[in-house]
Formats: structure tokens, sequence, C-alpha cells
């Protein structure tokens, strides 16, 4: 098996509200959907965020609904600290909670973090030691 993700999917308490969030609110264009159901957003080369009714994803997947926030991060890298600034203002804009402000951390980096409608976490950074080079390998 290759060490790949093509699809990363969000179980939604409302697929119309995580919709708002990520297309109206956001501005993410709609790669596909089927209303009420999923929308597909392509959020890089070749992996795309599925926004999943959550009773149709855990029935489809053998999952008994928790009723906790999944412990998982998806993270926005940017170049700089001003960009992390300006995407937090435009998630907290759009309705995201903004769980927590941005800040220098002890890595070198500078992130904060926010939550979408159904309190999924993401982290905005900016890392300088992070890049990835044009053949879309990370280097550190």
């Amino acid at each position: 098996m290759q060490p790949r993700v093509d699809f990363i999917s969000l179980g939604v308490r409302s697929v119309a509200a995580s919709r708002a969030f990520y297309v109206d609110g956001l501005g993410w264009p709609v790669h596909r959907e089927v209303p009420g159901d999923v929308v597909f957003i392509q959020v890089n080369h070749g992996l795309v965020l599925s926004l999943w009714d959550v009773r149709q994803m855990q029935a489809d997947a053998g999952v008994t609904a928790s009723g906790a926030v999944p412990c998982i991060t998806l993270s926005h890298n940017l170049p700089g600290t001003e960009d992390v600034d300006r995407v937090m203002e435009e998630a907290a804009a759009a309705g995201a909670e903004i769980i927590a402000e941005p800040i220098t951390q002890p890595w070198g980096g500078y992130s904060g973090y926010f939550a979408d409608p159904d309190g999924f976490r993401w982290e905005v950074a900016y890392n300088p030691t992070w890049a990835v080079d044009d053949d879309g390998a990370v280097t550190v």
C-alpha cells in the first residue's frame, strides 16, 4: 500500500450547515455533491474533503456514535504569520468558533485553532522549518 491519503471524510450533523460554513463562509469550491447527503471539496492535488451525513457515514463504516468531538486535527499551513491571522479572521467571519488565538509556539512556529460547526478542530499554522518542494515532498 502506498503512503497516500485521497479523501478525508468528516461525519457532520448537518450537511447544509457544513456546506454553508466551508463553501459559503470560507469560499471553498464544491467539486461534487449529493444535496443533503455529501459535499465533496477538492482541497489539494488529489485530496478531497468530504462532508458526509454522520448517520450515513456511521452506518457505512460500522461506527457507533460517541457524542464527543473526535480527536482529530486538520492543519492548514501557511507561508507567514500574517497569513495565519488573516485565515483565522476569515474562519471567524464564516462562523467558526475560535478555540485558541494564534500565538508564537515553543517549537518556533505560529498557530491557532478554530472549530467548524461540528467541532472539528483546524490548526492554522506557520512553521518556518516546514516546506513543500515542487514535487510535493515535505522537507523539514
